[in-house]
């Protein structure tokens, strides 16, 4: 099987040659790695430029403006030629080697849609500080109205997928990744499997983490939960801030 893996970046030249290695040292070679770049103004593209010939014919990237960082995801996923699509964040990174070749080889034991794995949050200066544990558990749609949903940066979906139940709505600015779980989820009753292995370091700090953007994100996200439970939209949010300090802890 083919899997495309998307970076969206813009002024990320501090971190995305971590990022690009830890796809580079996969074991699994039938990658297709994909970077939309938002027309950065740092050294990005020139990092970028300087992994083309070790990829080779693998690698595929842009960089122009974009509308927001699920625009330029929806970028990526439209390019994307794998049979399944993971998005890497521009200052993640995968921890194995084998991480790919375990995410494949779960899809082809599994007739599923879907695939979820454990990361862990780390300090964006020190990786080797873990700053939340994300574990989770055997995914039931129960488990949303209680504010779980699989981690997205550890989330892999069969393109047929997105081709089937859409990309991400542009109108969110942070909680389209949250809408589209849901959407594919409870609207779309994709199948799922968790495999449980740790595959990833996430750098805390993003748009989603950050406190001067934490009234837009629980604004949305409340947007998010009125589309698909309506009146009881306040009991998944409560649930789910819980939650989070309860990782946190």
């Amino acid at each position: 099987m083919k899997i495309s893996l998307i970076t969206v970046c813009y002024n990320s030249e501090k971190y995305i040659k971590n990022t690009i290695e830890s796809v580079l040292n996969q074991s699994y070679k039938n990658i297709e790695y994909i970077i939309i770049d938002g027309n950065s103004k740092d050294h990005t593209i020139d990092i970028i430029k300087s992994y083309e010939s070790a990829f080779k014919d693998r690698l595929k990237w842009i960089s122009e403006t974009d509308r927001g960082i699920y625009d330029a995801m929806n970028k990526g996923i439209q390019m994307a030629a794998g049979d399944i699509v993971g998005i890497l964040n521009s200052d993640d990174f995968y921890i194995s080697n084998d991480a790919i070749k375990e995410v494949v080889q779960c899809f082809e034991d599994n007739e599923v849609d879907s695939l979820y794995a454990q990361l862990y949050c780390v300090l964006p200066r020190n990786i080797n500080k873990i700053v939340r544990d994300c574990t989770y558990k055997d995914c039931k749609k129960i488990d949303f109205f209680w504010g779980w949903h699989p981690p997205h940066p550890a989330f892999f979906v069969k393109k047929s997928v997105y081709s089937k139940l859409g990309l991400f709505d542009n109108s969110f600015e942070i909680a389209a990744d949250y809408d589209i779980m849901l959407r594919f989820f409870l609207k779309g009753n994709i199948s799922t499997i968790y495999l449980r292995r740790y595959i990833m370091k996430m750098r805390v700090g993003g748009i989603s983490q950050n406190k001067n953007t934490a009234l837009l994100k629980m604004k949305e996200e409340i947007r998010v939960l009125k589309r698909y439970y309506s009146i009881l939209f306040f009991i998944p949010f409560l649930a789910k801030a819980i939650r989070k300090l309860y990782q946190l802890y």
